[in-house]
């Protein structure tokens, strides 16, 4: 089981504040850092307000070495296709090939409205990600010197000349993830190089990598290698009760106990339930920390949790 650290910066965060949990899981081993993009915290003031995803991920991209950095996941509707691949590749080459991207419809309506974002209705918002996806992947594989051009119901490029590259070839790994029934699925055997879950039990996890199975026997891979399975949770890991308990009441959690898409307890507890996860088929796990400034949940993690784990 990889180990990623995952953040939510809207919940109020700066980019000192993500550069310092990012820099201590790369000590302690963690395969990556994630952070959401959003740009409204969901409650609270969330002073000091948002940072850009893609602009921290270039400035992590100086700072780090190792670690591998991604979304999860950017919103289709706040980028266009081309500029969104432009500045991915960019930040894969400033990071010497460690770029993940995770890519979804957008779901937000608040954030949008909030900076002046089109939110178009859902079934708009699948489709513009289905050709956005379709257009990244494009402009990364055509070959240097040649030009690329897509015609779609939303987006049109004529004789692009698919620049720049990213390391990675022929792409970065594209992340996709829902817990939609049908198109997310479909997608996700299409495009994704990996498919998460996000917050969900176990149950409707493992439902969900079956939906995706399923999708992929229909509408097969193209070549592509097998689908990594991947799911996030929010992580409340104490070497005591008590410490879980206080953690889990700092963070504005119930501190009696997890509810569905919560992973909580001491060190052996956390990890006889990412066990269930390993066992449904994920090879990935996305822990979310809601508590960025507290470095000694990471440091505890990687400690106690990480070495009894496959």
């Amino acid at each position: 089981m990889r180990l990623c650290v995952f953040v939510e910066p809207q919940l109020g965060a700066t980019y000192e504040d993500q550069l310092a949990i990012a820099q201590r899981a790369e000590r302690l081993g963690f395969e990556a850092f994630f952070r959401s993009d959003h740009f409204v915290n969901f409650s609270g003031d969330g002073l000091p307000g948002p940072t850009d995803s893609w602009v921290t991920l270039a400035g992590l991209a100086r700072e780090t070495s190792t670690i591998r950095l991604g979304t999860l996941v950017s919103s289709a509707t706040f980028r266009y296709p081309g500029p969104l691949a432009i500045a991915v590749a960019q930040v894969d080459a400033m990071s010497g090939g460690r770029v993940e991207v995770g890519l979804g419809a957008g779901w937000y309506e608040r954030e949008h409205t909030a900076y002046g974002i089109p939110f178009p209705p859902r079934g708009e918002r699948f489709d513009r990600l289905s050709e956005q996806l379709e257009i990244l992947t494009g402009l990364w594989s055509t070959p240097a010197g040649s030009t690329y051009t897509f015609e779609g119901r939303y987006y049109d490029l004529v004789d692009s000349p698919a620049l720049p590259k990213p390391v990675q070839q022929p792409g970065p790994p594209i992340i996709i993830g829902g817990k939609g029934p049908n198109r997310t699925p479909r997608l996700a055997a299409r495009f994704a190089d990996e498919f998460n879950v996000p917050f969900s039990t176990l149950g409707e996890t493992e439902a969900q990598y079956q939906r995706v199975v399923d999708a992929i026997e229909r509408e097969g891979r193209d070549g592509r290698a097998p689908i990594v399975f991947s799911f996030a949770q929010t992580i409340v890991c104490g070497a005591t009760e008590a410490e879980v308990r206080r953690r889990a009441e700092a963070v504005g959690l119930d501190p009696k106990g997890p509810q569905g898409g919560q992973l909580y307890g001491t060190p052996e507890r956390i990890a006889e339930q990412l066990h269930g996860f390993v066992k449904a088929g994920a090879s990935r796990a996305f822990l979310q920390l809601l508590d960025l400034r507290d470095l000694e949940h990471v440091e505890l993690i990687a400690a106690e949790v990480a070495p009894l784990l496959p």
